[in-house]
């Protein structure tokens, strides 16, 4: 009798950590496959991310995050890129370098490489300017616009795999 009655507590607290895991993987945390270099050296293709679905509806993005959003032109496809200038920053890229406010910003993550001038551009209310680390690889903020916030999806906590690359954000 007291041996089902072990099994019972046993099975419960398995199928209770089952449940909240798939309720905290599938509407907190989720999964998500790097699939372009446009975040090289920090990320890069075949990466995989744990990202924070709730990071946004709570607060706002900063300067530095890592996000996962829809791409404004086609909200069918997600894109992984890093926040550089919020609300009311004004952002410009000169000399491979980027300003925000006036100020070079300090960017150890960046690959080297050359890449176009870009703005000076306030950011608007309800804006993020986004850029890739892989400048010369990466869809970004100069190519399509601003990003408006409500398309922000998640931010990125973590690489999972592969266990050699393991770190957080």
């Amino acid at each position: 009798m007291v041996q089902k009655s072990k099994r019972k507590w046993v099975f419960g607290i398995i199928g209770a950590v089952i449940v909240i895991g798939g309720i905290l993987r599938w509407g907190v945390f989720q999964p998500y496959l790097i699939k372009q270099p446009s975040m090289e050296p920090g990320l890069a293709s075949g990466d995989r991310i744990v990202v924070n679905r709730l990071a946004y509806r709570q607060w706002t993005p900063n300067r530095g995050d890592v996000i996962v959003f829809a791409f404004p032109k086609d909200l069918k496809r997600t894109f992984v890129k890093r926040v550089i200038a919020v609300e009311g920053e004004t952002v410009e890229l000169r000399d491979n370098k980027v300003f925000v406010n006036g100020d070079v910003i300090d960017e150890p993550y960046v690959k080297p490489g050359d890449y176009p001038p870009y703005g000076p551009e306030v950011v608007p209310v309800g804006k993020v300017f986004v850029l890739g680390d892989n400048r010369r690889e990466s869809e970004d903020s100069r190519e399509w616009g601003l990003l408006p916030k409500v398309d922000l999806l998640g931010k990125a906590l973590m690489v999972y795999y592969p266990l050699q690359r393991i770190r957080f954000f």
